[in-house]
């Protein structure tokens, strides 16, 4: 199934894409996608209504992040060989993690919003993965069990504001929009292997990023056992797993984006995001 959430900011509404490519509302069958119905039997309840019995969606409404009551977004860090070469640093001996805040939560066709005083905003297309089974201290033989789905993920950055403010590289990556996903969160048995699929971005058409996730250096079942070890997984829980070597800080000169900019991230089987840069207000 491919779930989406569609509206205004802040009163999206669920809703699903049916085989034809079109926009139904799921609305008089769930409140919304997150939590319970993130989990095997709230999908199995979505699987069992038959799509084109759904309300279809008229227009072409605004899509949001396709799940709700997301409790933390976790990143990895140099998890793709090529991009730890870029950045001249050695691969890591287990997963690097570090959080992006809620509050930077934003749709798959919203503007990337530059903040106050930004010079150096970077982008990273990422497979996202949701949870959703509760789990702590998992086995990683068990690991799948825990996944909802999948998404497109792009972990923007601010590179002065992540090494040079402090320290704390959560202050780059939080700032408003910097964490879009969607366009829809694509459910996990529709999605044999999440370890061949080809992802890619393009700035202003020119293309900065292609590579497959089966590159990544620790895979997604090894980073579910990893993170919880330090932290229970929570339904709606986030984890961007890296990204492939292209990002403005190993380009030669350096590339950063700047209002005017059009970002375009796509991973295979998981759908497309569009964004416009402009500045904050």
């Amino acid at each position: 199934m491919r779930l989406v959430r569609f509206g205004a900011k802040g009163f999206e509404q669920p809703g699903i894409i049916d085989a034809a490519g079109r926009l139904r509302s799921l609305a008089g069958l769930s409140e919304d996608l997150g939590g319970d119905v993130l989990s095997p039997f709230g999908l199995a309840r979505i699987r069992k209504t038959p799509t084109d019995s759904l309300p279809l969606v008229e227009d072409n409404p605004r899509l949001g992040p396709p799940i709700v009551g997301i409790g933390k977004i976790i990143g990895v860090g140099l998890n793709y060989r090529d991009h730890a070469e870029e950045c001249s640093l050695p691969l890591p001996s287990e997963p690097t993690l570090f959080l992006k805040a809620t509050s930077a939560l934003a749709g798959p066709l919203d503007p990337l919003l530059v903040p106050r005083g930004a010079q150096r905003v970077d982008w990273e297309v990422e497979l996202g993965v949701v949870i959703g089974t509760e789990g702590v201290y998992i086995d990683e033989a068990q690991a799948k069990e825990h996944i909802a789905g999948y998404c497109v993920g792009v972990d923007f950055s601010e590179r002065d504001f992540q090494f040079k403010r402090g320290g704390q590289g959560f202050k780059g990556k939080s700032a408003d929009s910097f964490a879009p996903l969607g366009p829809w969160l694509v459910t996990a048995d529709e999605i044999v292997d999440p370890h061949r699929l080809e992802l890619c971005l393009s700035v202003n058409d020119v293309e900065r990023q292609r590579g497959t996730t089966g590159d990544m250096i620790f895979p997604v079942p090894q980073l579910i056992a990893h993170i919880s070890q330090f932290m229970s997984l929570q339904p709606g829980d986030v984890i961007l797993t890296g990204t492939p070597a292209g990002v403005g800080m190993g380009q030669d000169p350096e590339v950063y984006l700047r209002p005017g900019d059009e970002v375009s991230a796509r991973i295979e089987g998981l759908g497309t995001q569009r964004h416009r840069v402009v500045a904050a207000a």
